[in-house]
């Protein structure tokens, strides 16, 4: 890549506001490692919660865990992962600087306000999270546009339309709208689904073929082109609920088996000796078990949205941890397969997307068991990767390049 910065204006910026990965990964992991053990203490133990009763009352908790989980967690990384891939993509300088502090000030105020003991008005944090989606989609949609690279343009209006189904999820809180807020939980996720299908279709098999020194297999277009139509469809039914449940028991069952098809073509097999190949594989492999088992239980309302959970740990989370452990090296200049031992925590997630979705499921007599196991796996995952990148992500590139 070129180098499209100047130096001296670079090396003035504190490392941590260089480029977009560098907070967001940071933040977003930090809020992964600390807000689960919250959830559960205030959930299950409440007289040692940090926060009294009244906080409940104008942010109820089963609407506070799934939005900070989706929308505090899971965009901070996809905000992080494309404010840096732009760069690379379109060799045009994404968001660094005041401009990249000023996006994380706002993606943080949201999380603080919704976490003030204060009767703050609900517009408030969704002002903040409305205006960090929205300057991140700006910053998308500029890079992209000078250089016409219109095979990337979606990914701004991606979250654009985040943004909206945000807000939404504001007003199904002031409205205290619970079942509204529940469409939208399951919206988000299969737009995750949707975003995982685009870009860990590209990376997945590019970064295992280049590793191993395999042949990358060419898409199959019929099939790439079917898969971002299901999930697209998915996210359209989870909101809207307007296709029959035989149809979409259908469309799940359908983008399962192609999902499945779509991880065998890459060769999963052969990634078994190196953590950050297979980890990727493990996490996309969770995407069509959940798939088929919501087909499975179509009819069963409690397993359906206990199995969402399989796919907002095991792929989501996964996902965003493998992706985080290697762009994070990557982009400071190090060696991509000789950072920090990470296999743990790799084993970790999956666990707890079992311990999770599965198990509630097989031994419901020992649920509070299996979600503090859980809960244990997802906050010693995340909080190695706290541990072991804070240097990396706070310090500069090692071969002393901008970025």
């Amino acid at each position: 890549m070129l180098n499209i910065d100047d130096p001296k204006e670079v090396e003035k910026t504190p490392a941590i506001w260089r480029l977009g990965f560098r907070p967001f990964f940071l933040g977003g992991a930090a809020l992964a490692m600390l807000y689960i053990p919250l959830w559960l203490v205030t959930w299950y133990i409440p007289e040692f919660s940090l926060f009294r009763e009244q906080f409940w009352v104008r942010v109820v908790p089963l609407w506070w865990h799934p939005h900070e989980l989706l929308f505090g967690f899971a965009l901070a990384i996809v905000c992080g992962f494309l404010l840096t891939s732009v760069q690379t993509w379109t060799n045009q300088p994404s968001m660094k600087g005041w401009p990249l502090a000023f996006t994380f000030s706002c993606w943080l105020m949201a999380r603080l306000l919704l976490l003030a003991p204060l009767d703050l008005p609900i517009w408030l944090p969704a002002l903040f999270d409305t205006l960090f989606l929205g300057l991140t989609a700006v910053t998308l949609w500029r890079c992209i546009y000078k250089v016409k690279q219109w095979n990337n343009i979606g990914f701004p209006i991606m979250l654009m339309v985040a943004a909206v189904i945000n807000l939404l999820s504001y007003y199904a809180l002031s409205q205290r709208d619970f079942t509204l807020s529940h469409h939208i939980w399951q919206g988000m996720l299969w737009w995750l689904g949707l975003l995982i299908t685009i870009v860990g279709g590209r990376v997945i098999p590019f970064f295992t073929a280049m590793r191993l020194k395999l042949t990358k297999p060419n898409p199959i277009i019929l099939l790439e082109r079917s898969l971002i139509a299901l999930m697209i469809l998915l996210v359209a039914q989870a909101i809207t609920k307007q296709l029959p449940m035989a149809v979409e028991q259908g469309v799940l069952a359908l983008a399962g088996l192609l999902h499945l098809g779509r991880w065998i073509r890459w060769l999963p097999h052969k990634t078994l000796k190196e953590p950050l190949l297979w980890s990727l594989h493990c996490a996309y492999l969770f995407l069509p078990i959940t798939l088929g088992l919501l087909a499975w239980n179509i009819d069963n309302e409690n397993a359906y949205r206990q199995l969402l959970h399989l796919f907002a740990i095991g792929t989501m989370a996964g996902i965003c941890l493998s992706m985080i452990s290697r762009v994070s090296l990557g982009h400071t200049s190090r060696n991509i397969y000789l950072g920090p031992k990470m296999t743990l925590a790799f084993i970790a997630i999956p666990l707890a997307a079992i311990f999770r979705a599965i198990m509630p499921l097989l031994l419901p007599e020992y649920a509070q068991v299996w979600l503090w196991l859980a809960g244990s796996c997802w906050t010693l995952a995340f909080g190695m990767f706290v541990w072991w990148y804070v240097p990396i992500l706070t310090q500069p590139r090692i071969d002393g390049r901008p970025g």
